[in-house]
């Protein structure tokens, strides 16, 4: 076996793929992987977890062990736990088994091989042949009947070409795959990781074309998956009156109906089969309030379209990067939101994720099965990132907008007095829109009431040794169109260094701008951050009588084109002002501009540790 970095866990010995097509249409996928176990962490590949249901049958599950010492092992589908994924009533066909395969220790090679079976309501298929561990051979064979043809296309790969087998059949073959290594601030792995899309259809098809080739093909096999699912009952109808009773804009319709779909239907995960990309009827998702991301899309159309507002289902995949423009494929798609055509008014706020779309116009993309992003904004993964815009047409492949830094920010104001004893105190306020409101706001929303203060008192032990939090006011913590406001007075003793005359203290009080890309490792991946952001600080510290400054840090104005910083100290009076922007304008850096973006990061450190020398008069 060949060389292998020492934190390597496993290998992949064998990763086997082979998709039969037979004359019916039925699908037959037998999946086939065995590893090389090479350090205890490389355990969690024993456990080997199969999910089906009426759409997608499990024909056979089996495993293996073979030890470095000793006898072989074997369990099949007799020895696995089977258990029911969802306890909701849509979801009861949904089940998964569980096999843990024996003895998945350091020097034995483990093994499973499973076949599922399908209807041909989706006929592609990926092959996913890179992994987190190096793969020694990765094999994907493709068996079609007479007749038919495939299309291929490969992502994160130079294309290779396969050998012909049988009567109709290929193979294609790797070896020697290196691992895609999880690094600090890089693109979502699936984005990176190579794998093969194929398409695959009979020569002689309806119109003579390949009906899942192309981007509007596959919005015109959406549009007519979900066409019969958006039929609005009373109680729907009902409902929207009384949502919308007293607005006075189609905006404010919008909102309201956004806001119900967003907070009222509880979100219920499904990706199995069809069953992962077809929704269920509007009128069972209204009545049950639960459903995943396409069924929460579905209602809130419905009840848009009962305003008479039009929109329009978007697939995307909930991490940026993997679908990719010229690799069309139905498979790459995870989650689905809204296209909302935009009305003519002018909104009483700024409403972000708004843009022009050719033959649509203007678009409000919303994702109903995020509860806390604010109306108006959208995730970070979905920002800069591939949506499949489906339309009665067919549909057209957009990229969503990456909404800029000063949609994100965050303001923080603390006004302090230091005491002869070096001690710190004072208030801070703090101001959150968009990414930095979401992050906290889901922080403090898990804690229990009793919990929440333990958050900023974790917060302030990060930058203040021997604080003491004294009071804290929250504003807007569940209100999530408003800002999110926090303000709260502490003191921490020591803060500031006698030596001497000498009084030293630190102007960047509270606040961490740096990123985890110092690492002296060399990165092989680049750096990608999660979103725009503009981020501002004010420190105003009051020092006691009797100092002069005799020594502050010199100002620091730094850019790299996706990120700037400057900072500046001065003094007023007794009173020293530290402030401070950090900005991220452009969210990936390509790993040939990272050390670059090293010193960047390096010379922010050494301004937020930099100290200012006070002299006693």
């Amino acid at each position: 076996m060949g060389k292998y970095p020492e934190d390597t866990n496993a290998v992949v010995l064998l990763d086997e793929q082979v998709t039969v097509i037979t004359e019916s249409g039925e699908i037959r996928t037998l999946y086939r992987r065995a590893y090389r176990i090479l350090r205890p962490e490389g355990r969690k590949y024993g456990t080997v977890a199969v999910a089906f249901d009426k759409e997608t049958h499990l024909n056979h599950l089996k495993a293996w062990t073979i030890p470095h010492e000793g006898n072989d092992y074997e369990v099949k589908d007799k020895d696995a736990v089977e258990t029911q994924i969802f306890a909701e009533l849509l979801y009861e066909d949904s089940r998964e088994k569980l096999l843990e395969i024996p003895a998945a220790a350091p020097g034995n090679v483990i093994g499973y091989e499973y076949e599922q079976r399908r209807r041909p309501s989706l006929p592609q298929d990926t092959w996913r042949f890179q992994h987190d561990i190096p793969v020694r051979r990765a094999r994907f064979e493709l068996q079609l009947p007479v007749g038919w043809e495939y299309q291929v296309s490969w992502v994160n790969h130079a294309a290779e070409k396969p050998q012909a087998v049988g009567q109709n059949g290929w193979v294609w073959e790797l070896s020697d795959l290196t691992a895609v290594e999880s690094e600090p601030s890089m693109p979502a792995w699936p984005s990176l990781a190579g794998r093969l899309c194929v398409t695959y259809y009979p020569r002689r098809t309806e119109g003579g074309t390949n009906r899942f080739g192309s981007w509007p093909a596959i919005a015109s096999w959406y549009a007519h998956l979900a066409a019969e699912r958006r039929q609005a009952t009373p109680e729907i109808r009902q409902k929207v009156t009384e949502l919308t009773a007293g607005t006075t804009t189609p905006l404010d319709k919008i909102r309201a109906l956004a806001a119900f779909v967003q907070s009222d239907i509880r979100y219920v995960a499904i990706e199995i089969g069809i069953g992962g990309y077809q929704p269920h009827p509007a009128a069972d998702i209204f009545t049950n309030r639960y459903g995943d991301c396409k069924d929460k899309a579905t209602l809130l159309a419905t009840m848009l379209a009962v305003a008479g507002i039009k929109s329009y289902y978007v697939l995307m995949n909930a991490s940026r990067g993997v679908v990719v423009p010229e690799s069309p494929s139905a498979l790459d798609f995870d989650h689905v939101i809204l296209a909302i055509q935009f009305p003519d008014v002018r909104p009483d706020s700024i409403v972000w994720a708004v843009q022009e779309v050719p033959e649509l116009g203007k678009l409000l993309f919303f994702d109903p099965t995020d509860t806390l992003v604010p109306f108006g904004f959208l995730p970070d993964s979905l920002q800069g990132n591939y949506g499949l815009v489906v339309t009665d047409a067919g549909g057209q492949l957009v990229k969503l907008r990456l909404l800029p830094a000063a949609a994100n920010r965050l303001l923080r104001n603390a006004k302090l007095t230091l005491t002869p004893d070096g001690t710190l105190s004072g208030t801070v306020i703090e101001l959150r829109w968009g990414t930095p409101a979401v992050e906290l706001r889901a922080r403090l929303l898990r804690a229990s009431q009793a919990d929440r203060q333990k958050v900023l008192e974790a917060f302030l032990g990060q930058f203040l040794g021997g604080s003491v939090l004294q009071a804290v006011g929250m504003q807007n913590l569940e209100n999530f169109n408003r800002p999110l406001t926090l303000q709260y007075t502490f003191a921490a003793t020591d803060f500031a260094k006698l030596s001497g005359d000498l009084f030293m203290v630190r102007p960047r009080v509270l606040g961490s701008k740096g990123e985890d890309v110092l690492d002296a490792k060399e990165r092989k991946n680049p750096v990608e951050f999660a979103a725009s952001t503009s981020q501002g600080d004010l420190f105003e510290i009051t020092l006691p009588d009797g100092y002069t400054a005799d020594e502050l840090p010199e100002p620091v104005e730094l850019s790299t084109g996706e990120t700037s910083y400057k900072s500046k100290a001065e003094m007023n009076g007794n009173v020293l002002h530290y402030t401070r922007l950090y900005q991220i304008t452009d969210i990936r850096v390509p790993a040939e501009q990272l050390k670059h973006l090293q010193e960047f990061y390096r010379q922010v450190a050494m301004d937020e540790r930099s100290i200012a020398i006070f002299k006693k008069r």
